[in-house]
C-alpha cells in the first residue's frame, strides 16, 4: 500500500469517517471487555479502554484503509461501511463468551470486473498491514515486566487476532479471496497470523 498522504485522506468521506469511528469505538469496547480480567475497577476500565483504543484503532483503521487505498490504486472507489448488527454481536460475545468476533463491517468496492489478482491483493493488504503492525508491538512487549511491555503484548495480540480472523477462508472474509487468487500467499499469511497469535499467549498479560 502506498504511503497515506493528505490527498488520500481527503478521499475519506464524512460518512466513512463516521462509520470508522463508530466501529472503532465498538471493537475497542469489545477488546476492553476481554482484556480487563477479574475484579475490574473504573480506573482499570478507563486505562485498558484507552490502550485498546490505540492498539485496536491502529489495527482496525489501518486494516480497512489498506483495503481502500489498494482498491483505489487499481482504479476503483472503495469505502468502509459499518454493520450495526455485527458490532453488537462483537460486544455481546466479548462480554458473555470472552472472545471477539471482529467483523464490524467491510470496505465496499464500487466497481465491476475486478480480476482475481486484484481482488486477492486488495484482500491480502489488510492482513499484511496487521502483521506489519504486530512487529513493533512484539518488540515493545519484550521490554520485560514494564507497563509498556503490557501495551506491546496487547497490540501484538490484537493485530494477530485481526489478521488470523480475516484470513479464515470462509464467507465474505479476506482469506477466501486470497486463497482463490494465490494458495501460496494464503498459506503464508494465515500461517504467520496464527503463529503470532499462538505465540502471544505464551506470555502473561498483566497490568500492574
Amino acid at each position: 500500500m502506498r504511503a497515506i498522504d493528505k490527498s488520500m485522506l481527503e478521499r475519506i468521506s464524512p460518512r466513512e469517517w463516521r462509520d470508522l469511528g463508530i466501529a472503532w469505538f465498538a471493537i475497542t469496547l469489545a477488546f476492553t471487555l476481554i482484556f480487563i480480567g477479574g475484579g475490574p475497577t473504573l480506573a482499570r476500565f478507563i486505562l485498558i479502554f484507552a490502550i485498546s483504543a490505540v492498539t485496536v484503532g491502529l489495527g482496525f483503521i489501518l486494516h480497512e484503509l489498506a483495503h481502500k487505498f489498494t482498491a483505489m490504486h487499481f482504479g476503483y472507489w472503495a469505502e468502509f461501511r459499518k454493520d450495526n448488527l455485527m458490532l453488537l454481536v462483537a460486544v455481546v460475545m466479548a462480554a458473555l463468551a470472552g472472545f471477539v468476533f471482529a467483523a464490524p463491517g467491510a470496505t465496499v468496492i464500487f466497481g465491476q470486473n475486478l480480476s482475481r489478482r486484484e481482488n486477492g491483493l486488495i484482500s491480502a493488504s489488510g492482513a499484511v498491514t496487521n502483521l506489519s503492525l504486530a512487529i513493533p508491538f512484539v518488540i515493545l512487549s519484550l521490554l520485560g515486566g514494564s507497563f509498556f511491555s503490557a501495551i506491546g503484548l496487547m497490540g501484538w495480540k490484537v493485530n494477530a487476532m485481526l489478521a488470523a480472523f480475516n484470513m479464515l477462508p470462509v464467507g465474505p472474509l479476506d482469506g477466501r479471496k486470497v486463497l482463490a487468487w494465490n494458495p501460496g500467499a494464503f498459506l503464508l499469511l494465515i500461517g504467520v497470523a496464527f503463529g503470532l497469535l499462538v505465540l502471544s499467549y505464551t506470555a502473561p498479560f498483566t497490568f500492574s
